[in-house]
């Protein structure tokens, strides 16, 4: 009697073997034709195509004359967003008709069309000294300065010294061509009589 029933679920149980391997192959046939698990899209980083020490660059005007010369301790620049930052970068403005300007700061940033540049804390302009006028400094936490047009503009706090004034302002607007400083608020100003 134990062997008629065991033999009895055998016969049970084959009738389910068909049905069990056609699930399996089921199963194994779904997995085959699953996609590939996407690779992570390196285009989402923000790591450094190219690194540059030491940078020393300048840009000529049309008659071949130095016009800007650009340096920077280090200079990276990014594919994902094309912007390039530097490490202590300088920007020297030269012109033959009017005095140089000297730009520097502890971190920068050129845009990805390279028409812009921005810079960050400790930002220091320096205009040269003239026949007529006194070198003049200009300080601030923050400058954006686009360069083919000689223009530069701020809108944390700038303070500037020349022989004889210090100015303190919120936000200032500075064209080199024209040579108009406009300071946007909270204007102080301290002036003091030249010595001779």
């Amino acid at each position: 009697m134990n062997h008629l029933s065991f033999i009895e679920r055998l016969r049970a149980w084959l009738a389910l073997l068909p049905l069990l391997l056609l699930l399996g192959a089921t199963y194994w046939l779904n997995q085959q034709v699953q996609p590939l698990p996407p690779k992570p899209d390196d285009s989402k980083r923000h790591d450094p195509d190219y690194i540059i020490d030491n940078l020393s660059a300048t840009t000529l005007n049309e008659q071949g004359v130095p016009h800007y010369i650009m340096g920077a301790q280090k200079m990276l620049h990014y594919p994902d967003d094309d912007s390039t930052h530097m490490e202590e970068p300088q920007l020297t403005s030269l012109y033959p008709d009017r005095p140089a300007v000297h730009v520097s700061a502890r971190h920068g940033k050129i845009s990805g069309e390279g028409d812009q540049v921005f810079l960050y804390d400790d930002v220091k302009v320096v205009r040269d000294a003239t026949a007529t006028q006194s070198e003049m400094t200009f300080t601030s936490s923050y400058l954006h300065v686009l360069p083919d047009n000689d223009l530069a503009d701020t809108d944390r706090p700038v303070t500037i010294i020349d022989d004889s004034n210090v100015v303190h302002a919120i936000g200032m607007k500075l064209n080199n061509r024209t040579g108009v400083i406009q300071l946007l608020a909270q204007v102080n100003s301290q002036h003091e009589t030249a010595k001779r």
